[in-house]
């Protein structure tokens, strides 16, 4: 059996969080949709990563809004929803980083979005306490 963590985050603190982190996943997929297109698979496998930490992590999160459980949280969806979102950003810093000679501009708009996600799931993340 896992420990359960709770959060005590106010709602507008709650928001204040989720909508730059939100904005930060988003804007990553986006980016990482334009990349294969215009890449193809292979040369994209770096941006594809993160992404799919990303991806995981919100699945999670979206299922574990459903089952009603956004304030106590088991260990395991705790880690695999916001754990997994937060390693997404993270892994994407390097990978935004590396690519900038070869795009600035787009490798700049991934930089902040990576850092919108790590840092505002992290947030949240840290607001969970073991009960």
């Amino acid at each position: 059996m896992t420990a359960n963590y709770r959060t005590t985050i106010s709602d507008k603190r709650w928001i204040a969080y989720d909508i730059p982190g939100n904005i930060g996943w988003i804007t990553w997929l986006m980016c990482t949709v334009k990349e294969i297109r215009e890449k193809g698979v292979i040369r994209s496998i770096t941006a594809i990563v993160p992404a799919v930490f990303m991806l995981i992590g919100v699945c999670e999160l979206i299922s574990e809004r459903i089952a009603g459980l956004d304030r106590v949280l088991p260990g395991e969806r705790l880690f695999r929803g916001f754990g997994a979102l937060m390693a997404g950003g993270l892994l994407g810093i390097p990978v935004s980083v590396s690519e900038f000679r070869k795009d600035r501009k787009r490798s700049g708009i991934m930089l902040i979005a990576s850092l919108l996600c790590a840092g505002f799931a992290g947030l949240l993340f840290a607001g969970y306490k073991k009960e």
